[in-house]
């Protein structure tokens, strides 16, 4: 079989058969197929596409590339997470601690950025000490044994997809439906959890912009979840703007330290807890989204879920200390308000470009040997929908240069449409997806 015939098919629109997406996995597994070849092939899958059923086969076969994990020694119904990326979007650091705090077991494979979109993995390695890097021993062992384990993809879990995964990143083909699809559930699947909740992103911000992309897509998924004998649901949930206020790996620490803690509400809160009452649902621990938010709140206020965060840190290395002084994360060397010079309304966000601000300031990678700086990001300080006036402070930017802060300035300034006439906030989760039924809200 030959590389340069499967490209060439992908790039007149063909097929893939079973067996070509079988060999250029196992090429991008072993490295026998280099990665100017892979990104050839995912450039033109990006402009062609896959049908349903080449992008059930490359699931797969990205799941059975690697080690495929058993989570039955497991008590209880292992439940995982997953968001397709979006900009200040931090639920996993919230609702994972929370449903861990109801008893639940999260067993939560996450990931690095992704193009604009920031990455759990990334933030939670902004916690001094903490580590993503366990053995699949010893994460079966932590959740057992604290009913919570945040982990990066491991070299023997899924490897077609992490070299593919980086690749994509740097090719400017992560909005590829196929791909997206492929990748989340290939982890999903190989990292054995049994109840699978979605968070599908749409608008701006998202890699799928429009409603009917990200509804196909997370119909896509949960149908591959489902077809592997998993519980699945997905909630397309807003992205026209960032969810959070925070952006940056650890101001999105901290934000959601201070969402546990109750300093903090608003649509971060409230998406982690419609987020996290389906993943009771799906873990059997509740039955009805009205009890599983009884729970979730009965969590937050207690203490519970930053008492879990806690444990979580701890338990991979981590100084549980950032809970208390979040001054103790990572701080940039300069630190400046930004003024609005208009009075008006906030109409719309260019989520897209605040995200890669972000990323070009150095919270993301622009090739795969980048490193992160864990510092840099702003806080934005008003929602579409709130009244601003001249001399207002829209965001703090934390930079690690004056010309960082200087394009920060610029940036969210141009980013950011003010007008005169008044403009509502933006609705939070839109639909609902299982295998059967789209309900939209």
């Amino acid at each position: 079989m030959d590389i340069i015939q499967i490209i060439e098919k992908k790039k007149l629109g063909k097929a893939l058969s079973q067996q070509e997406i079988a060999y250029f996995t196992q090429g991008a597994t072993d490295g026998t197929i280099p990665d100017y070849q892979l990104a050839a092939l995912l450039m033109a899958i990006r402009l062609n596409g896959m049908n349903r059923s080449e992008t059930s086969q490359l699931t797969l076969a990205m799941a059975h590339s690697g080690d495929m994990l058993d989570l039955s020694a497991i008590e209880g119904v292992p439940v995982d997470k997953h968001s397709t990326g979006g900009v200040a979007d931090t639920t996993t650091l919230i609702v994972a601690p929370l449903v861990a705090a109801c008893g639940v077991p999260v067993a939560k494979m996450s990931g690095r950025g992704l193009g604009h979109t920031g990455g759990t993995i990334d933030k939670l390695e902004s916690i001094p000490g903490f580590s993503t890097a366990m053995d699949m021993d010893a994460f079966i062992a932590q959740v057992k044994r604290i009913k919570i384990a945040v982990i990066g993809q491991t070299r023997d879990l899924a490897p077609a997809d992490k070299a593919l995964y980086l690749l994509r990143d740097i090719t400017s083909t992560v909005d590829s439906l196929p791909l997206i699809a492929s990748s989340i559930m290939s982890k999903k699947l190989a990292s054995g959890a049994q109840a699978i909740v979605l968070d599908v992103k749409t608008g701006a911000g998202a890699i799928m912009h429009t409603m009917e992309e990200s509804i196909e897509l997370a119909q896509v998924m949960v149908r591959i979840g489902a077809d592997a004998g998993r519980s699945m649901i997905a909630l397309v949930t807003d992205m026209d703007e960032p969810l959070g206020s925070h952006i940056g790996n650890a101001l999105e620490v901290k934000e959601a330290i201070d969402v546990l803690a109750g300093r903090v509400k608003g649509p971060l809160l409230s998406v982690s807890m419609e987020l996290g009452a389906q993943m009771l649902i799906a873990a059997d621990a509740a039955d009805n989204i009205e009890k599983a938010k009884q729970m979730l709140h009965a969590a937050l206020v207690s203490g519970q879920g930053m008492e879990k965060l806690k444990e979580l840190i701890v338990a991979q290395g981590g100084d549980p200390k950032v809970c208390d002084e979040p001054g103790l994360l990572p701080k940039a060397k300069y630190i400046q308000d930004v003024r609005l010079t208009k009075n008006g309304f906030i109409h719309s966000m260019d989520t897209q470009r605040i995200g890669y601000l972000a990323q070009n300031m150095g919270a993301g990678r622009k090739t795969k040997k980048d490193v992160i700086d864990p510092s840099v990001g702003f806080v934005l300080h008003h929602r579409i929908g709130d009244t601003v006036h001249t001399g207002d402070v829209i965001a703090t930017v934390h930079a690690k240069s004056p010309e960082d802060v200087a394009l920060a300035q610029e940036e969210l300034l141009q980013a950011i449409t003010i007008l005169p006439e008044p403009a509502n906030p933006l609705k939070l989760v839109h639909a609902i997806v299982t295998p059967d039924d789209i309900i939209t809200l």
